[in-house]
């Protein structure tokens, strides 16, 4: 008996070579990061196809069922998810940097694993939600 094959394309995945290229000092908060995304996403997959970030994504919604990504700039280690998750949650945001979409925790910082699994958790439901 054969297997079937998905007609979906396999997605790239690089995150331990993006965690293991970047800056010693942050390679640990990553690895946090993504850990808190996966116990927060179970069963999404991982990629690394959109600006070479790590992303995470459930197949069959828009925005090829992307939620969550990951990445370090300058001095921040920053969260990318799904608008209105920030705007929803101002106030519980207002000590970090934020843009309409990107939470910027500062490197020197503790991230809140938390936080986080809560960010993407907001992040699915608004993906979810947008579909119904």
């Amino acid at each position: 008996m054969s297997k079937k094959v998905s007609p979906t394309r396999a997605k790239p995945n690089n995150t331990a070579k993006y965690i293991a290229n970047a800056p010693k000092e942050v390679k640990s908060k990553l690895r946090d990061i993504r850990t808190a995304i996966r116990a927060a996403a179970p069963g999404a997959t991982e990629r690394t196809d959109y600006f070479q970030w790590p992303g995470y994504s459930y197949e069959g919604y828009d925005y090829d069922g992307m939620f969550a990504w990951f990445s370090f700039k300058d001095s921040y280690v920053r969260l990318h998810v799904r608008p209105p998750v920030i705007a929803n949650r101002k106030k519980r945001l207002a000590r970090f940097a934020t843009t309409k979409a990107v939470v910027h925790f500062p490197a020197d910082d503790a991230i809140s694993s938390a936080l986080v699994k809560k960010l993407v958790k907001a992040s699915i439901k608004v993906m979810k939600d947008k579909s119904k």
